[in-house]
């Protein structure tokens, strides 16, 4: 296999069941475009980047839907085990196609407004500042997508259970810097989140 000389990845988690909302929330359609192919396509826009993304519940369905687009797929057989399971897949298969990358970041596939302009302005932000984690800033707190380097990658691959990489954020804050994304707060948990979303008017 030719290895990638992109410098950095985009690792999207989408194995979760939505057990919360009843179907797969990866599914949903906003602005006649699934929510997976929203945060799928940014990904891939975002120049020269390896994208990965991590499916567990419903694979089958979410690679269909993916099917136009280049990426990779990493199958999280231990889904059902929490986030942290499908981060360390995902770092794991991005290391496969792309072990001389600088760095990652780590999206969810429930934040409809994600551009490749912001994920862009991740890596931006992270080489401007030197700081090894570039967060999102929203409703008084950070989160993702948040970019993560290299540096990092042993602890992502540790990772397991329900807890993602949010943890990290706090252990290692001297060394995190933040993007504004207020729509960010924006994300699909249950099925009154998404009908507030199809009512919002908000454009992406």
């Amino acid at each position: 296999m030719m290895q990638s000389n992109s410098q950095y990845g985009i690792v999207i988690l989408a194995a979760g069941n939505s057990s919360r909302l009843g179907e797969p929330k990866q599914l949903l359609k906003y602005q006649d475009k699934t929510l997976i192919c929203h945060i799928a396509e940014a990904a891939v826009e975002a120049a020269s980047r390896e994208v990965v993304v991590v499916t567990g519940s419903g694979a089958t369905l979410i690679e269909k839907e993916l099917e136009p687009l280049t990426f990779h797929q990493a199958f999280n057989a231990n889904w059902e085990m929490g986030m942290g399971s499908s981060v360390a897949a995902g770092i794991a298969k991005l290391l496969e196609v792309n072990p001389l990358g600088k760095g990652a970041i780590i999206a969810v596939s429930d934040q409809p407004f994600v551009t490749s302009d912001l994920f862009n302005a991740l890596f931006q932000k992270s080489e401007e500042t030197g700081a090894g984690i570039a967060a999102c800033a929203y409703d008084d707190t950070i989160g993702t997508p948040v970019f993560f380097s290299k540096k990092y990658f042993d602890i992502l691959l540790k990772l397991n259970g329900a807890d993602g990489a949010k943890k990290l954020l706090k252990k290692y804050e001297s060394d995190v810097t933040t993007v504004s994304f207020p729509a960010g707060s924006i994300d699909i948990d249950t099925a009154a989140d998404y009908q507030k979303l199809l009512k919002s008017g908000l454009i992406n």
